[in-house]
C-alpha cells in the first residue's frame, strides 16, 4: 500500500489505518519496523497507530530507547537510532517485547536488520520530491491487503 499526506494529522491517520485493520483481523501481535529520515513523521505514524485503541501521550523514545504503552493493547515504541549491536539491543529487553502479546513499532530499524522478526510489517516514510510537506509512505505487509 503506498499512501500520500501532506501533515502530520495525515501521517496519524495512515498509522490508525494499519492498526484498524489488524485489529479487524483480530491480530493482537505484530513487528511494525519503521524505516526513514529523521524528523519524516515516525512518530506521528505510530501516535496515529496507538490512537487508533485509546493510547495517547505517545512521544519519540529517543533517549529512552522503548516507550511502554498501555491499554486495550500494549504497544512497545522502539527507537533503534542508538543502537549498534546485538548487545544493545538486547540489553533493551528487545527478546521479551517481541515474544510477548502486543505491537512492537520500531523506529531506525534498518539499525536492526538482522534482527527483525521474518513476519515484520515494513514502513518506509520519505519526503515528497515535489512537496516539502508531503510525505510519501509505503507498507509493505504480505498477510493482508491494506
Amino acid at each position: 500500500m503506498i499512501k500520500y499526506t501532506k501533515s502530520a494529522e495525515e501521517t496519524e491517520a495512515v498509522g490508525a489505518l494499519l492498526a484498524e485493520m489488524l485489529d479487524k483481523e483480530g491480530k493482537k501481535r505484530a513487528f511494525i519496523a519503521m524505516r526513514g529520515e529523521m524528523g519524516v513523521g515516525k512518530t506521528a505514524f505510530t501516535r496515529g497507530f496507538a490512537s487508533h485503541f485509546g493510547i495517547s501521550g505517545v512521544k519519540s523514545p529517543t533517549y529512552t530507547i522503548v516507550n511502554e504503552h498501555r491499554g486495550k493493547v500494549n504497544i512497545f515504541h522502539f527507537d533503534m537510532y542508538r543502537i549498534t549491536d546485538g548487545d544493545d539491543l538486547y540489553s533493551t529487553g528487545y527478546d521479551e517485547y517481541v515474544e510477548s502479546d502486543g505491537y512492537c513499532i520500531a523506529e531506525w530499524s534498518e539499525n536492526i536488520e538482522d534482527f527483525i522478526p521474518d513476519d515484520a510489517i515494513f514502513v518506509r516514510i520519505s519526503r515528497c520530491e515535489t512537496d516539502a510537506d508531503g510525505r510519501k509512505i509505503e507498507i509493505e505487509y504480505e498477510d493482508t491487503c491494506i
